[in-house]
């Protein structure tokens, strides 16, 4: 049976902007920095950098993943790496240690306003734990939200939305 398939996306998010080792089932290994994992269907997309700036992206199904096994921890270049290579210029947006502090207070109080339930989860990067079915990964913007629950993250992507507070 595969494991892979029934971990939450917050131990799903303990693999991502690092160098990984995919064993798929047909015993075949998959290299490369790990992105994102498809909520739904926990296929893993791994980012290969090439000489001479070149990029080469994988998928990796998720009924296929074996074993993940971290082989590299990523610093803030290969995060922002990889984020340009999905989101572009808009990727390249750095912010301070307190800018991400007064985004996160603000998510964190604008739900709390809403009634929904929020804690910090702390690790390699500070993420919101939302109703213990969703997170928020830093700079805390709606589009870092991650869920397999497709409903609550559309809406707390909404209700993030309309936070007057909202900065980026």
């Amino acid at each position: 049976m595969c494991v892979w398939m029934h971990r939450t996306p917050l131990e799903w998010a303990e693999y991502l902007n690092k160098e990984v080792k995919v064993r798929a089932t047909d015993r075949q290994d998959h290299l490369g920095w790990m992105f994102t994992v498809d909520p739904v269907s926990a296929s893993v997309v791994l980012v290969n950098f090439q000489e001479g700036g070149g990029v080469s992206v994988s998928v990796v199904m998720g009924h296929a993943v074996e074993q993940v096994e971290v082989i590299g921890e990523g610093d803030e270049e290969v995060r922002e790496r990889l984020r340009s290579v999905f989101l572009g210029e808009a990727a390249g947006e750095t912010l301070s240690g307190e800018e991400l502090r007064r985004r996160k207070q603000s998510v964190r109080a604008w739900l709390e306003r809403n009634r929904i339930p929020v804690e910090e989860v702390t690790g390699e990067q500070e993420v919101l734990k939302v109703a213990n079915v969703l997170t928020v990964a830093p700079p805390y913007r709606p589009e870092d939200c991650s869920s397999s629950n497709e409903i609550i993250l559309a809406r707390i992507q909404n209700l993030m939305d309309n936070n007057p507070d909202r900065t980026g």
